[in-house]
């Protein structure tokens, strides 16, 4: 009887397992896989790789000595699991080997592909790496700590792409276009001035926004020959490797890690966090991508008459809404926090994603660290097939958890439209855009003073508290600051210009919110008019450091105003109450925006404030409450000890400027 029961449940058993390993023929049907082993465990006794394909029909890997030439020297057949996932076990030491795995799909054998995964790669990602992670450690990594970070609301990010900074001579960089030439200290240009690393820290700025620094498309930038073309890097190929082309050698896979880990801990030991763009929303290729080559059609969204659907505009869009592909990006992203010590993500076009998704992954980063913080684009590029409601767009901003948006509706109302280049905006002259600019100073919170009505592109306040809203003028996309305001204001002398792109960063340096500057608008960047650069040549995007010397009032313009707000907890309240209770608006009027802080607001010393703001070609004269004054900003000057003392019950504000007094 025994034998029998024992013959049944194997039987039993073996039908289960046989009914679990079924190829699925409906996407929406495939199983789940719990572990967190998938990719490759690496030991050097057995690997073991695991990748997650339920709807192929056969999967073997092809083992190579080198990571970008050569033919396999051993291939394998994989076998199906749980889940979905096909396993191999490997005996022996293969660290520094490479591999490929390659599916059997509705009757042939699809192109070799790198497993979503893989952790390192040979040359232009085309082989993934076998990698003992934990000899890729730089020395003192251990105790490599992020630096403090009290509350969101005092991030100042600095967005900036790894070759832009170190590529031009003047730059005085030895490893010019490198992770480690953003990281060499002691830097100058010609005029003697800091460059790189030393420029940043002493700009101020608490955390870097690297541009996509892991492994894009080898068509954007061949890692083999990296100077020979140009690109930004949103053109994603494998997600957890760092890009070869930011290394000094890009055939070893190790290489790349441990340079991108002692650039973050230079970083660290300078008092400045690192932030990754990600771009999970889309990849490079669509048909021919890692992705597709291995769970054919799984990965993405697709249209009712089984096209691509393309919200990116890049030519797919990713399902983040599927278990497999939401646990991919938490995991990537959680690898990323732990393995690099990365203290926060951007992400690229964050409004294809479903809110649920990455409510999830903020609440998995906040258990490693509570202080990595994550922002995004609250849009999108075109339609998706997912609603609207569903999506994490600046709309439902109010549904993410401890997550931020960028807030175009100041960055348009300070300088136009970026769809209309000839449009201006408050600090180019244009009367009407009052609300969005006190919008923008609120952090597009609730408050009761501001008419939404008039608001430019948002009708109600779409920010729970201020740490959600990124305060911004300009950024990588679109022209930079110093162009914009040359074509937008074409009839005025480069004198006023830098006027209003002062006038600009005294708001977005002044506002609620979390500040976000594009690299170089403290140098007055200019990428010659250029709008879109994203494959433009080092001469349109580097920075040539001789600007330094030629705009150095403007620079250390920008660097006090950095220092102010770091300085003063009261212009990066923690609350929408706060905010509520301490600022109040003046009476508006065209190209005018004034405003009090009161009450030693966020425990600031200064015990009131004035902000004042003038968009107009025309000194104007203010009501001012009465009282002793100090002003401490005015014009091109800021000193925080006092530029000069008034009493009275009216102020001159300079035309295109800023006036801010203080009582103590």
């Amino acid at each position: 009887m025994k034998k029998i029961f024992l013959l049944l449940f194997a039987i039993m058993t073996l039908q289960a397992c046989q009914e679990e390993m079924k190829k699925p023929t409906n996407i929406n049907e495939y199983p789940t896989y719990e572990g967190t082993d998938l990719g490759l465990t690496y030991d050097k006794n057995k690997s073991t790789v695991k990748v997650y394909s339920p709807g192929v029909d056969s999967m073997r890997i092809h083992l190579y000595e080198k990571g970008h030439e050569g033919a396999p020297i051993e291939t394998q057949q994989m076998t199906i699991g749980k889940g979905g996932v096909w396993s191999i076990d490997l005996q022996g030491d293969w660290k520094g080997k490479y591999y490929t795995v390659q599916v059997f799909h509705n009757g042939k054998w699809l192109n070799e592909a790198v497993e979503p995964y893989a952790k390192a790669t040979g040359a232009n990602g085309m082989r993934a790496m076998f990698v003992d992670l934990s000899t890729t450690n730089p020395e003192g990594w251990e105790n490599d700590k992020r630096p403090t970070l009290e509350n969101p609301n005092d991030i100042i990010v600095y967005e900036l792409h790894v070759r832009d900074v170190s590529i031009h001579e003047s730059s005085g960089i030895k490893n010019k276009g490198k992770f480690l030439g953003l990281v060499e200290a002691g830097t100058k240009s010609p005029s003697g001035l800091a460059t790189g690393l030393d420029h940043i820290k002493d700009l101020g700025v608490t955390h870097v926004h690297l541009l996509p620094s892991f492994d894009f498309m080898p068509r954007s930038v061949d890692e083999m020959n990296p100077d020979a073309k140009y690109n930004w890097g949103y053109d994603p190929q494998n997600y957890n490797v760092p890009e070869g082309a930011y290394s000094t050698n890009p055939y070893d896979g190790t290489v790349r890690i441990k340079e991108f880990k002692q650039m973050v801990k230079t970083f660290h030991d300078n008092g400045i966090r690192v932030i990754l763009d990600v771009v999970y929303n889309h990849t490079g290729q669509t048909e021919d991508s890692y992705f597709n080559l291995i769970a054919p059609e799984y990965y993405y969204r697709m249209n009712e008459d089984g096209t691509f659907s393309n919200a990116s505009a890049c030519g797919n869009e990713t399902a983040s809404e599927r278990p497999m592909v939401r646990k991919f990006m938490i995991e990537s992203m959680k690898y990323w926090a732990e393995e690099y010590h990365l203290d926060g993500f951007r992400v690229d076009l964050m409004g294809i994603h479903d809110i649920e998704t990455m409510n999830m992954i903020s609440d998995e980063l906040k258990k490693i660290d509570p202080t990595i913080f994550v922002y995004g684009e609250g849009w999108k590029a075109g339609n998706s097939p997912l609603a609207d409601s569903l999506l994490a767009l600046k709309v439902n901003t109010p549904q993410l958890n401890h997550i931020a948006a960028f807030s175009d509706d100041v960055r348009d109302g300070l300088k136009g439209s970026v769809f209309e280049h000839k449009d201006r905006g408050f600090v180019s002259g244009k009367a009407g855009m009052e609300e969005s600019i006190k919008f923008g100073i609120v952090a597009s919170t609730q408050h009761p003073q501001i008419d939404y009505q008039k608001v430019n592109y948002s009708k109600a306040p779409w920010a729970n508290q201020p740490s959600q809203c990124m305060t911004y003028v300009s950024c990588h996309d679109n022209h930079t600051l110093f162009d914009r305001l040359e074509i937008s204001r074409e009839d005025a002398s480069e004198a006023d210009r830098l006027k209003m792109h002062r006038l600009a960063g005294t708001i977005v340096l002044t506002s609620q919110g979390v500040s976000f500057l594009h690299a170089g608008t403290e140098l007055a960047r200019t990428k010659f008019g250029v709008e879109n650069s994203y494959e433009s040549p080092d001469s349109i995007n580097q920075f040539t450091w001789e600007r330094k010397a030629k705009y150095n009032d403007h620079y250390n313009f920008y660097k006090n105003l950095v220092q102010l707000r770091r300085n003063h907890p009261a212009f990066r309240m923690t609350t929408t109450a706060d905010i509520q209770k301490h600022l109040e608006f003046m009476p508006t009027q065209d190209l005018f925006v004034g405003y009090q802080i009161s009450g030693n607001a966020n425990g600031d010393s200064w015990k009131n404030i004035i902000v004042l703001l003038n968009g107009s070609d025309e000194s104007r004269s203010v009501d001012i409450p009465k009282g002793d004054w100090t002003i401490v900003l005015e014009d091109d000057k800021i000193d925080e000890n006092g530029i000069r003392k008034i009493t009275g019950e009216s102020v001159e504000i300079p035309a295109i400027g800023a006036l801010i007094l203080v009582q103590k």
